[in-house]
């Protein structure tokens, strides 16, 4: 089973994450996609996502995961001590996304953003959608 992660492929923060991501994720658990690419789009239609959300997404076992519960969803499949993060689900998801809403809606003006999606290497390329 793997999962599918949907990202901003134009935003600093997001290309860091899924970089980050992918040097912790040794079992290639996941899988990604740009929201912008065509991919992205049609499985946020498929899912019947808004195309205006404003987060990291997650797809498991035909769930759909979002903000902070995407991200924690994520922590769970990493190596070293990042699964542990998983305790954080004990907090309630709107202090949780709270928190999460305030670095989404920054996340341009602290960590820059692309002009286009980035390019993989050729190595990520067999982990990315197209």
């Amino acid at each position: 089973m793997e999962s599918i992660i949907l990202f901003d492929g134009v935003c600093n923060l997001c290309n860091s994450g899924v970089q980050f991501i992918i040097k912790r994720d040794s079992k290639c658990h996941f899988k990604f996609a740009s929201l912008q690419s065509e991919t992205g789009q049609m499985l946020l239609n498929k899912y019947g996502i808004s195309n205006k959300m404003d987060s990291i997404i997650v797809i498991e076992n035909e769930k759909v995961y979002i903000k902070s519960s995407a991200a924690l969803q994520i922590s769970r499949y990493l190596d070293g001590c990042w699964k542990y993060l998983i305790i954080f689900k004990v907090l309630h998801p709107s202090f949780r996304n709270f928190l999460y809403d305030i670095l989404a809606k920054n996340r341009y003006k602290w960590f820059g953003k692309k002009d286009t999606c980035m390019l993989p290497t050729l190595e990520m390329k067999k982990r990315f959608l197209d």
